[in-house]
């Protein structure tokens, strides 16, 4: 992964300007405060509160993120156009996107799995690495946490409460004592990556840090520097339960190592060097494979006991930065910049089973639904796709939006789906439900 962080990378068309008349592609510039208890204080909530979107209006005929087009000087359509005509896709391979668009096309597309609900300005989704988007996460239909700016804030789409977690711009130490904590603590870390499962939040830094808080307990829980490297960004992280009932996560890092923590006592429990940057991990359902992706052509499935390879991933023509596994665990996927994310069986993994090609850039995040119905997949800006695994991902919804994507997460039981949105004029969170037939309704008609 590069080390450029989002604001020194012009990855948008040059001179591009947002639809408020700025440059596009760099963080947000709002002041906001928060107050004693957490609770995010603005000087005008009022008029930030009314530019958000309710489906009610969205159903009228208002833009979901608020964009006045009558009253600009160019029509959705052609700034649509505009876009996918000029947006730069980061490559570190070149022309691997090129390559894709000749030979690939895209899934159908037209369904209607979740319906658009409602979108708050008051959230300010930032990005700190324009490589790294896992910066949103539901822990249930109704909460969401997100980076924004130096802090990992919560909202409740529920009460529309916005509140402070942690603030990493000051100084962060932990209050409880574990084994290889850093009481000391870290001033001014600069978050790249950020999990959230149930009542655990763990978040990764740039040189390395790595932060856990349990949400039903003040303060912070454990701090530690997993390297010291030079290049030690904390790429992502991974939470899950084990066989045996407990929680563990892994942490990806740029200095080519993933690390195996167990959640209860934040030990370490496991530690694999790989012979390359590894960008992003995720732990198969029965806890026995990891696929391995990053700075490499190939991505790695691999034992999760000895670390050791399985079977090379081999198709992708660029580097990978996302992964994740179907809840049946025989199937997962990974998403590179290339422009595709493909589909793996374990079962034969000579070649992907699918290519699903996407409309402006690189996969940048992906996740299945619990119940394994759905599929997001997030580019990185513009585009979620929601893909049918039971349609075998012939068919797609295409959420379509205007702004760099900070991250991208379903709910635990898949009802909302949380969209963070990065863009100087019209950052936001997009919240979207989920449809359904309530067939029994039509003995009524």
């Amino acid at each position: 992964m590069s080390q450029v962080r989002a604001e020194e990378f012009d990855y948008m068309t040059d001179d591009e300007e947002d639809m408020g008349g700025n440059v596009v592609g760099d963080a947000t510039d709002e002041e906001y405060y928060y107050g004693s208890d957490g609770e995010v204080l603005f000087d005008d909530y009022e008029s930030v509160t009314k530019t958000d979107t309710s489906a009610a209006q969205a159903r009228r005929g208002r833009d979901i993120q608020g964009i006045p087009w009558e009253r600009l000087n160019i029509t959705r359509e052609n700034y649509r156009k505009t876009r996918l005509e000029h947006y730069k896709n980061y490559e570190n391979v070149s022309s691997s996107g090129e390559l894709i668009d000749k030979e690939f096309k895209q899934m159908e597309k037209g369904s209607n799995y979740f319906e658009f609900r409602h979108n708050t300005r008051l959230v300010k989704p930032t990005v700190l690495h324009f490589q790294l988007r896992n910066l949103v996460w539901a822990s249930s239909k109704h909460d969401v946490y997100l980076m924004s700016h130096f802090s990992v804030v919560h909202w409740s789409s529920l009460s529309r409460n916005l509140s402070e977690v942690l603030n990493f711009q000051g100084h962060v130490a932990p209050t409880e004592k574990h084994s290889g904590s850093l009481l000391e603590g870290f001033s001014q870390t600069q978050i790249s990556t950020l999990a959230v499962k149930d009542n655990l939040l763990v978040a990764g830094g740039f040189l390395g840090e790595l932060t856990c808080k349990r949400l039903d307990r003040k303060g912070v829980s454990f701090c530690t520097r997993m390297t010291y490297d030079d290049n030690s960004i904390t790429n992502s992280i991974d939470i899950y339960n084990t066989l045996s009932g407990g929680v563990h996560f892994m942490a990806s890092n740029n200095d080519s190592g993933i690390r195996e923590f167990d959640a209860e006592t934040f030990q370490l429990s496991n530690y694999f060097r790989f012979p390359w940057p590894v960008n992003h991990t995720s732990m198969s359902p029965d806890c026995k494979l990891i696929t391995v992706v990053g700075d490499h052509l190939e991505g790695l499935l691999v034992d999760a006991r000895t670390g050791k390879t399985v079977s090379p991933l081999v198709g992708h023509l660029d580097y990978s930065f996302a992964s994740a596994w179907h809840p049946d665990g025989n199937t997962f996927a990974t998403g590179n910049q290339d422009k595709t994310c493909r589909m793996w069986d374990i079962r034969n993994l000579s070649a992907p089973t699918a290519v699903l090609k996407g409309n402006l850039g690189a996969v940048r995040s992906i996740h299945f639904s619990a119940d394994g119905q759905f599929m997001a997949v997030a580019e990185p800006a513009d585009f979620v796709h929601i893909y049918s695994t039971k349609a075998d991902y012939k068919k797609r919804q295409e959420i379509d939006f205007f702004g760099e994507i900070s991250g991208v997460s379903l709910s635990p039981d898949d009802e909302s789906l949380f969209i963070g949105v990065w863009d100087r004029t019209y950052a936001s969170l997009l919240h979207y439900g989920k449809k359904h037939v309530y067939s029994y309704l039509d003995s009524f008609v």
